[in-house]
């Protein structure tokens, strides 16, 4: 699906956040998990930053996502910062939850996580508590799983499976960012979440 991106602003305190308003995706995940390379290659470019040093989104960025022809966004996605990363320094990590905990539980507008998770590796304990936290604090939320194009299909199937019986989630969805594997699902997924008509021109 093609669509227009525009960086809005980066946020480190819940004042700067944009006005609610137009329905919000948050993104998140473990450090070098792959969040930065799934929305770039969600929208087909690069807004959001990739690296090889893991840890280095430390603020909130938002970005407006428009459809051609639209006046206005259609939604605003939300990276947040990669959690687990032992080398960013404490002193930063100490002040994601002033803005990322009011975010997460207080944003109106936020109308879905979308929670990233490496499946070629085993299922990991801060996946485990995030999971654990939304579902506490009650937001909807989805599991995607990156970084299919490591394993074979049969790899895949069980790593999966072994995942949704440890995050205890009825669904991982396999998302592929060099290719178009789970594209149109999640791309489904945020429009259910958002209210967004779906015969409205968004087919593909």
């Amino acid at each position: 699906m093609r669509v227009l991106t525009r960086f809005l602003l980066s946020a480190a305190d819940a004042r700067q956040f944009p006005l609610p308003g137009t329905p919000e995706i948050a993104f998140l995940g473990r450090s070098n998990v792959g969040k930065s390379s799934l929305i770039n290659s969600l929208v087909g470019s690069k807004i959001a930053k990739t690296s090889s040093t893991p840890g280095r989104t430390q603020t909130i960025n938002f970005f407006e996502i428009r459809r051609p022809g639209k006046p206005r966004p259609d939604w605003i996605f939300a990276d947040l910062p990669g959690y687990g990363y032992a080398r960013v320094p404490k002193e930063v990590t100490a002040e994601w939850p002033k803005f990322i905990d009011p975010y997460l539980l207080d944003r109106p507008s936020l109308a879905l996580c979308v929670c990233i998770i490496d499946v070629s590796v085993p299922p990991q304990k801060k996946d485990i508590e995030l999971l654990t936290w939304l579902r506490h604090a009650e937001r909807p939320h989805i599991v995607v799983g990156t970084k299919i194009d490591r394993l074979s299909n049969n790899q895949l199937r069980n790593n999966v499976q072994k995942l949704k019986e440890e995050l205890l989630v009825q669904e991982v969805l396999p998302f592929s960012a060099k290719g178009t594997t789970g594209h149109d699902e999640l791309w489904r997924k945020i429009r259910e979440a958002a209210g967004t008509d779906a015969s409205d021109g968004m087919a593909g």
